[in-house]
């Protein structure tokens, strides 16, 4: 074991020195520059994450319906119907899910590497799927899909874990900073998202805006980097830039603009050890740029997925789905997953559709009715899965150059 990587896997370190990459420092801990990005529904569960993080890097758990890996809280939150005692279980039995997922991934990852879970700030129980993981002890909670400006109090007693908010622009990094600092603590890390490049739920207010210069990595990492210095905080708050990341020349080029880390997450998914079915892998791997589609989700955000037969369908009526929107007297799926959903408040500029069932049918392979989130670019190995390792080796390792 390098003493200088305790955290990483011995296998990889030539390798990875050999490469010149800087590693990630976080949670006192020098790591890999990969974080493999949170993938709800179950896309990344216990054995991604805990892959990921056996080998020196960052594995994170989505916290989304978890439920949906465990067959026995999926019976018994089979036919409980709908209204305030339906909600409490199936709540139960997602928190209970986690618990189970971060302890599988504690295991798997043999004390390496750093395990993390990824909350959406837009979730309705995200305060207790925060609270839960911190119980469970975990090394660092990242929140996405909205500003998470309580972070630092529902994680009060706990100092050591990180607090990493994903965010886009360098004006969203100063409010939070600013924000955070009255409650006497700073991000551990800041993960900047690019929208134009990353799949999911995307850090942009229109989809008109995907395109705006200020979240480009070549305009965001310096002026954020140079918020921390006037703040005080150079070198304190380690910048993970996601979206689009490929290639060991990618994390070159970024960690030379200023981060100290990327994200991935379509790369991971694909994996062997990917939680998702191999369907679902088979559609990501094989879409091309041409075959995404940018849409506004049901929680009121761009979102970017392969233009599957569902989507498809979906995006022609949408317009009509969109005129008659109004109230529903109760959530399609009895416990309300997003604090704010465009078909349950029945908000028209907001999609019309039930993002759990989607997601859910794509977990498990389900190519006419589900919804397949993924990122811009072409992936490392092409439409081949492979391994994490082969990932990580192929990610972290200079090219060997073409002989002439």
């Amino acid at each position: 074991m390098n003493p200088a990587l305790p955290h990483v896997d011995p296998a990889l370190v030539p390798s990875f020195q050999a490469g010149g990459l800087a590693p990630l420092s976080l949670c006192g801990r020098a790591l890999l520059p990969v974080v493999q990005g949170g993938m709800g529904v179950g896309v990344s569960a216990h054995r991604l994450a805990g892959s990921v993080a056996a080998l020196g890097g960052v594995g994170t758990i989505s916290s989304v319906d978890l439920r949906r890996h465990h067959p026995d809280l999926m019976e018994r939150t089979r036919d409980v119907g709908f209204g305030a005692e339906a909600k409490r279980l199936i709540d139960e039995a997602n928190l209970e899910a986690l618990g189970r997922e971060i302890g599988a991934a504690r295991t798997l990852s043999k004390g390496r590497g750093l395990l993390a879970v990824n909350v959406m700030r837009a979730v309705s129980e995200y305060a207790a799927s925060v609270r839960k993981s911190l119980e469970c002890g975990i090394d660092a909670v990242v929140v996405g899909a909205g500003l998470p400006l309580d972070l630092p109090d529902l994680a009060q007693d706990h100092p050591r874990v990180a607090l990493v908010p994903i965010l886009s622009d360098a004006r969203g990094v100063q409010l939070l900073v600013r924000k955070w600092e009255r409650r006497k603590r700073v991000p551990d890390a800041i993960v900047i998202e690019h929208p134009r490049l990353a799949g999911g739920h995307l850090g942009a207010a229109r989809i008109a805006d995907l395109n705006d210069p200020r979240f480009d990595f070549e305009n965001v990492l310096p002026q954020t980097m140079a918020f921390l210095r006037s703040a005080g905080l150079e070198g304190r708050v380690p910048l993970i830039a996601a979206g689009g990341v490929r290639s060991f020349e990618d994390i070159v080029r970024l960690q030379g603009l200023g981060a100290a880390a990327v994200q991935l997450g379509t790369p991971f998914a694909v994996t062997d050890e990917g939680d998702a079915h191999v369907e679902f892998k088979r559609v990501l791997a094989e879409a091309r740029d041409e075959d995404m589609v940018e849409f506004t989700s049901v929680a009121g955000l761009p979102a970017r997925a392969v233009r599957t037969p569902w989507l498809k369908s979906y995006l022609v009526i949408e317009p009509r789905l969109q005129a008659v929107a109004h109230v529903k007297s109760r959530c399609t799926k009895a416990f309300d997953c997003l604090a704010q959903c465009g078909l349950r408040d029945g908000l028209p500029g907001w999609g019309q559709f039930c993002i759990d069932n989607q997601l859910a049918a794509a977990l498990r392979g389900d190519v006419r009715k589900g919804l397949f989130f993924r990122g811009a670019g072409a992936l490392p190995f092409g439409s081949q899965i492979r391994s994490v390792r082969e990932l990580m080796e192929r990610l972290l390792s200079r090219p060997e150059p073409v002989p002439a």
